[in-house]
């Protein structure tokens, strides 16, 4: 014990250790120079395309900073419990704190800045997700409908004529986008139903097929209500709005089948818009095409409701 009777001395190494702990698992969790791969994918699915991991690391960074400040609010209600109970300090009433302003002001301009570094990672990848300035190498146009997908494949392929920067099924799609269209563009489609499987998978949905390695621009549009495009290995979804057309573009580089579904409750039979996606090599992409060509699905499906001039002609940063 103390000289004055206390048994506090024999408390502060303890105090001491906790408060060490505390800080080296802030630093830790905030202060490693670790990529996205060094850190668990925290529930999401291996990235299939080039700008997936942008996306991971946004994911990991926001657990990693919701962790530092769980584990400091812990620690503090944990520190405050253990060494400030009633029971050790004999005291009715603790000394009561009121209007100090260094610690008003330290839990007003710490939760700002908190959100402010997390809008500014967001804003930044968001501004890179959404970049559609680089020319595509494969347009596709994905059309959503009660209870399907439907897909048409912007391309120049043998054995369908015509254009796709002229094609009244097209005209939902804003000019910005269609004059960039390749020339002639016949194209060829795939459409499917909810009973529609995958012959290889047997997993239900139409199938939209990739080239590995080739930027593929999507062009969401919809024929009735909202739906939602989302590839889930490719860790993107975007709203596919009726009247409103969205784009953006990924780099699929591995080789597979994976799923997509509608992520945007769109009515009573929502849980069966799914489709899949089947990323193979460009030739085997551009055979695939022909395949279609030769089942007479050329041309294109009409692409959603007809939008305004106002809309139609608007001009955006993305299109």
């Amino acid at each position: 014990m103390s000289p004055n009777g206390s048994d506090r001395s024999p408390r502060r190494p303890m105090r001491r250790k906790l408060l060490q702990a505390l800080t080296a698992g802030l630093v830790l969790a905030t202060a490693t120079g670790c990529t996205y791969k060094d850190f668990p994918r925290l529930g999401m699915p291996t990235p299939t395309t080039e700008e997936a991991p942008r996306i991971l690391s946004l994911w990991q960074g926001s657990w990693a900073a919701a962790l530092a400040v769980g584990v400091l609010v812990w620690g503090l209600i944990l520190w405050s419990a253990m060494f400030h109970r009633r029971s050790r300090t004999k005291v009715e009433v603790p000394p009561q704190t009121r209007y100090n302003m260094p610690i008003e002001a330290l839990y007003t301009v710490v939760p700002i800045i908190i959100i402010s570094v997390l809008f500014y990672f967001t804003a930044r990848d968001e501004s890179k997700l959404l970049d559609t300035s680089k020319k595509p190498d494969v347009t596709v146009n994905v059309v959503g409908f009660q209870w399907s997908w439907g897909f048409n494949y912007i391309e120049n392929v043998p054995g369908s004529s015509g254009d796709a920067k002229t094609d009244k099924n097209l005209d939902a799609i804003p000019d910005q986008l269609r004059n960039q269209f390749p020339a002639n563009a016949g194209g060829v489609y795939d459409v499917g139903t909810p009973g529609t499987r995958n012959p290889q998978t047997n997993n239900p949905g139409p199938t939209l097929w990739l080239p590995k390695g080739k930027t593929v621009r999507f062009v969401l549009t919809s024929r009735d209500v909202i739906h939602s495009f989302w590839v889930v290995p490719f860790l993107m979804k975007q709203d596919v709005i009726p009247g409103h057309t969205n784009a953006f573009q990924v780099t699929p580089n591995k080789e597979g089948t994976f799923l997509g579904k509608c992520a945007e409750l769109c009515g009573v039979d929502h849980s069966r818009m799914l489709f899949n996606v089947k990323v193979v090599s460009p030739e085997r992409y551009a055979q695939h095409l022909k395949e279609l060509a030769q089942k007479g699905q050329t041309g294109y499906i009409p692409a959603g409701i007809a939008q305004t001039s106002h809309e139609k002609n608007q001009r955006t940063n993305n299109l």
